[in-house]
């Protein structure tokens, strides 16, 4: 994980109930004597990312509908540390803070994770974008009833299904950087196999809700991860002078090559792979700009600094 990510020592349970007082009831001692709780409960995941916010960010009025994505925080906050890495870049290597920087999440989802913790983390204004009105419009209740990030967030409806920037960067706006966490599957067939698969490894039945749910326009889009990261390199060519650094998530390596073919083909001056792993899952911020002189290259995550041996309670990231 980044050396900045508030997580990497694993989760003090004690503490995380006297941030929320609601964690309690589902926190108990696992196997191996160490407080944990049921990551294959939902209620209890739920339960557990309100205390992660209430105690890491100071977010103390967070929750997501039934059915909607409850996004794990650790995994979250690694791309917001990344970003900021990137963009101190241009800031002779300090990372930039505070409200002049401005970023856009694609696809910010009922949760507003990245927003809260851009905003709460760094002090960024951040917009955020979804084409699930009914996700925009419970993102906006969430940042109005957190006072200390109200005014450094914006949540805007993406009235075009396949848009990504037009019809949400307004004229005259000016974003440091966009990020996104695209669907990963290709249709609602391949997500409900991989929800299945989920479910069987953590242990439960073939029906039971997955712990950190979805709903379909989360998991799934026609063509998959590869698809929407090639038409949002396509959308962001006209975008340019209005974001200096675009980046994604790609959950699969196989994927990251003919993306960066198809940057080079859009003309992006500077492309950036940045290896990013939580625990055992390995995943990559791809990042691209048509701003720089610079021809494109490939730059790792740095390497993480020794911390304490995670304690065996701690979750999957």
């Amino acid at each position: 994980m980044h050396p900045r990510n508030r997580f990497r020592a694993g989760y003090d349970f004690a503490q995380l109930v006297v941030a929320d007082p609601t964690l309690a009831p589902f926190v108990a001692p696992n196997p191996y004597g160490d407080l944990s709780i049921d990551y294959a409960n939902p209620s209890a995941v739920k339960a557990l990312n309100r205390a992660l916010l209430a105690d890491a960010y100071g977010v103390r009025h967070w929750d997501v509908p039934p059915g909607y994505l409850c996004p794990p925080i650790p995994g979250r906050s690694d791309y917001l540390h990344y970003l900021a890495d990137l963009l101190a870049e241009g800031s002779g290597s300090s990372i930039p803070r505070g409200p002049s920087t401005r970023v856009l999440d694609i696809g910010v989802g009922a949760s507003c994770i990245y927003p809260l913790i851009g905003a709460s983390e760094y002090g960024w204004r951040v917009v955020g974008s979804d084409i699930d009105r009914e996700a925009v419009d419970w993102a906006r209740r969430i940042v109005a009833a957190n006072p200390a990030v109200a005014s450094l967030v914006e949540c805007r409806v993406q009235p075009s299904p396949g848009g990504y920037f037009r019809n949400v960067i307004a004229s005259g706006e000016a974003f440091a950087a966009s990020m996104c966490n695209p669907p990963f599957h290709a249709s609602a067939q391949d997500a409900a196999a991989g929800s299945r698969r989920k479910n069987r490894n953590l242990g439960q039945s073939r029906e039971a809700p997955l712990n950190f749910g979805g709903q379909a326009r989360e998991l799934w889009c026609e063509g998959g991860e590869l698809e929407f990261v090639r038409r949002m390199i396509a959308e962001s060519v006209t975008a340019a002078g209005q974001c200096h650094w675009f980046t994604t998530l790609v959950s699969r390596r196989d994927h990251v090559p003919p993306l960066i073919d198809a940057l080079h083909a859009a003309g992006a001056s500077d492309v950036r792979t940045l290896a990013m792993a939580q625990g055992q899952k390995q995943s990559r911020i791809l990042a691209w700009t048509f701003s720089s002189a610079s021809g494109p290259r490939r730059i790792d995550a740095p390497s993480a600094a020794t911390v304490s041996r995670r304690s065996r309670s701690s979750p999957p990231r």
